[in-house]
């Protein structure tokens, strides 16, 4: 472990580690299982594990670290909606739900102590992520703007439908709101242009002029009625129901977007010194 660490690895393959012991394959995975049972190593994919430096100890496989070995499952890949949005503290809903963005077509896996994810977005939706340093490991996480917007895209991976508008208050408290209008052009969705568009005014998100009304113009044109909420074959008691600004049929219920009503524009209470 210290010759890894010397040599600034933060991840090694059994065949590197087989090299550096210097002797069979075998007595390199008895070496490995011991300390994997240790806590020093980490198995992220067959083969491939990632260490646990020294100076953290063999207890320091937390939350940051789960998304370190989640990362190796797929690539290209990034790690999003609620765990992107636990990440960045917009969620107070911690799940044992790890989800991985990827074209690559895989199964769910378990990893430490949660279960991984594996969503596949169309061509069009994968972007906006970024490389993120979590405890000196590099894991692709999709930003700010990207996260909440795919939570609104997909709601059930974001908690519901009020939790993705508790993620789009907080996060818009912080946001690019150009580079939010250019994701949302590059999807090239109208329907979820609506849904972004009625849950930001929604949550009183303070929405420059100049992009509510490019927002406005991506919505796009006839009189299709989208949706927020299940499909049109079932409407939910007590449903919210049509807005003629958005031109958006809100099929969930008021008691569900109750707590984050105008959560956009609350701020933090200074103290006074």
């Amino acid at each position: 472990m210290l010759a890894l660490t010397e040599r600034g690895r933060r991840e090694a393959t059994r065949a590197e580690i087989v090299d550096l012991l210097g002797g069979s394959a075998k007595a390199a995975d008895h070496v490995i299982e011991s300390l994997r049972r240790k806590g020093w190593l980490q198995r992220a994919t067959w083969g491939e594990y990632l260490l646990i430096p020294p100076e953290q100890g063999p207890d320091a496989l937390g939350d940051s670290n789960l998304l370190a070995l989640a990362s190796r499952v797929a690539d290209p890949y990034y790690i999003g909606f609620s765990t992107a949005a636990a990440h960045y503290g917009l969620t107070t809903q911690h799940r044992n739900v790890i989800f991985v963005a990827t074209p690559v077509r895989l199964r769910a896996r378990e990893v430490g102590e949660a279960r991984v994810r594996i969503v596949n977005p169309s061509a069009n939706k994968f972007f906006g992520f970024e490389p993120v340093d979590v405890l000196g490991y590099k894991v692709m996480i999709s930003d700010r703007e990207k996260t909440a917007i795919d939570c609104i895209d997909r709601p059930a991976l974001a908690g519901g439908v009020g939790e993705a508008a508790t993620i789009l208050a907080t996060a818009s408290r912080r946001f690019d709101w150009t580079k939010a209008a250019d994701y949302l052009e590059r999807i090239g969705s109208g329907a979820l242009v609506r849904r972004f568009g009625w849950l930001a005014d929604h949550v009183n998100a303070d929405i420059p002029p100049e992009i509510r009304e490019r927002l406005t113009g991506l919505t796009g044109g006839g009189s299709t009625r989208a949706r927020l909420g299940p499909p049109h074959y079932h409407t939910v008691q007590d449903a919210i129901g049509y807005d003629k600004t958005w031109r958006l049929f809100v099929n969930v219920p008021r008691e569900e977007l109750h707590g984050s009503a105008g959560l956009g524009r609350r701020k933090a209470v200074r103290k006074e010194s």
